[in-house]
Order: structure tokens, then sequence, then C-alpha cells
């Protein structure tokens, strides 16, 4: 297989991604990776560690925003299998709760949601950054991403959230996806391969096989998220409870930020700054600093 690369990693890159811009924020193009920061207000989540309350979301996103975060990503709703279900309405009233409290904040936001009544009710509030782990699957979904005019984070996705099941189909499933965006006039896209388990007849292997190749999502030219804080596949790897697994997570993002990523969304943002100014230091030839 022919390698694609970015002509700003690691002397090896040859095909320059689109960059994006966000409030100040740049993303892709010869910058450094961004940091997404998980703003939690399902109870439900996997990791319990990172739930804030809706009273509480304000001073939350100041803590994240000082410890390094460049964007805050807000979430009502664990989508890992065996989570227990919400209904929409309860999604919806947690998200315009908190979008009450950081209204004029300051701190870019993006809403990670994948119903479309939710995403319309959200509009009305600041928002700078959609969050669609059904890949604009929906068509409602869809048109309101366009219409917004917002840049969008796509997970790959055919029907359901996970349903790519290797790399081949998680690239069938990016390619839907950028067919999606020309259909609804969507400008703006960053490019999520879906790491992580999503449904039950998803192993691990699929994750690690993602993240191995990692650098064959440069092909498409856009920005490309990594979303693996703490989850499942490294858990099973060390053996160890989501409580446990930064440093697994931290080498994980060291090879996909040698690889093309672009946005990192974690949990942990005052390490991850950390790991990246080291990581500038290490490869500042590779980068617009």
């Amino acid at each position: 297989m022919k390698n694609y690369h970015l002509s700003r990693r690691i002397n090896t890159y040859t095909t320059m991604k689109k960059e994006i811009q966000i409030d100040s924020i740049k993303i892709g193009g010869t910058n450094l990776p961004k940091i997404l920061g998980v703003l939690n207000i399902s109870p439900e989540s996997f990791f319990s560690d990172s739930f804030t309350p809706c009273n509480k979301i304000l001073h939350r996103a100041e803590e994240l925003r000082c410890d390094g975060a460049d964007i805050l990503d807000l979430g009502a709703r664990s989508t890992t299998p065996n989570a227990k279900p919400i209904s929409v309405q309860v999604e919806k009233e947690r998200i315009i709760s908190s979008l009450k409290e950081l209204e004029g904040c300051g701190i870019p936001i993006s809403l990670d949601t994948m119903h479309a009544d939710v995403l319309k009710a959200a509009l009305r509030y600041d928002l700078d950054l959609i969050n669609d782990i059904s890949g604009l699957s929906n068509e409602k979904y869809a048109r309101i991403v366009a219409d917004s005019g917002l840049p969008v984070i796509a997970m790959a996705t055919r029907k359901v959230p996970g349903d790519s099941i290797n790399a081949a189909t998680t690239h069938q499933s990016l390619k839907l996806i950028l067919a999606r965006k020309e259909k609804y006039g969507i400008e703006n896209i960053i490019l999520d391969p879906g790491i992580g388990k999503w449904i039950h007849e998803r192993g691990s292997a699929t994750d690690w096989e993602l993240c191995q190749k990692f650098e064959e999502l440069n092909r498409y030219g856009y920005p490309v998220l990594a979303a693996v804080s703490r989850k499942l596949f490294i858990g099973e790897e060390l053996q160890k409870p989501a409580q446990d697994r930064l440093f697994g997570s931290l080498a994980v993002l060291s090879h996909l930020m040698e690889k093309g990523a672009d946005l990192l969304r974690v949990h942990d943002v005052a390490a991850t700054r950390d790991f990246i100014t080291v990581f500038a230091r290490l490869h500042k030839e590779d980068y617009s600093l």
C-alpha cells in the first residue's frame, strides 16, 4: 500500500492537510496538535472521575482552560455499550443547563451529541464546534450542521456508531462521510476514525489496528482526531481500570502524534499539555511554532 503522509511530520510526510480555524485555534496544516478537553456531564460515563455536575460546569471549564485545553467538548450521554440509557429529553436538559452556565465564558465549546433535536436546541447558545459520532448519517442532523456553518468532527460510521469493524471498513465509512459532507455543503470537517468499544461485536484488535495504521488517515487531506483517552483497549492491555490508564493513554497518543493526529480528545488536560510541550521541543522543525 502506498504511504500517505503530511509534509510536517518527522521528515517523511508529503501531503498537506487542510487547516481549520476555530476561534483563534488553528487545527491541521503545520500546527501542533491541539487539546480537546472532555467536559463530561454524564454520570453514566465509563470514567466516573471525569463527571462534572451541571452546577459546577463553569468552575470545571475554567480548570480545564488553566490546565491547557484549547477547546472543551461538552457531552451529556455515555456511548459505551453497557451504559445506562437516557432519553433525548434528559440529554437536552443537561446540555442546555450547562450551556447557560458557560455562555460568555470565552472558552471555545464543542458539542458532543448525535441527536438532531439536542443540536438544534444547543445552537441557540455559544458553540464553536460540533462532534458527531454518527458521522453525518442522519440527514436532519447533517442539514442542521450545514446551516450552522460550524466545523464538525465526524466519526467513521456507516449506519450506527462503531459499525466499522476493521481498518478497511473504517476507510469505507470515512469515504461515506466525505460524500455526505459534499452532499450537504459542509465546509470544514475533522475526521474521527472511531477508536473505542462502541458496540459489543467490536473487539480491541480493531482499535490497535487503527492506531498502528493511523498514518493512512492522512490521505484524505483533513485534520484527524485522536480520541483514545483511558479507553478499554488500553485497559485490557494493561489489565487496569479507567482510573489507572493515564500513562497507557499518553503512550498511544505519542504514537498517534507521530502518525499525524491533529486534535487530541483527552480527560487529562494538564498531563497532555506537558506531553505536547516536550513533543514540540523534540520535533520543533516539523511544526509552525
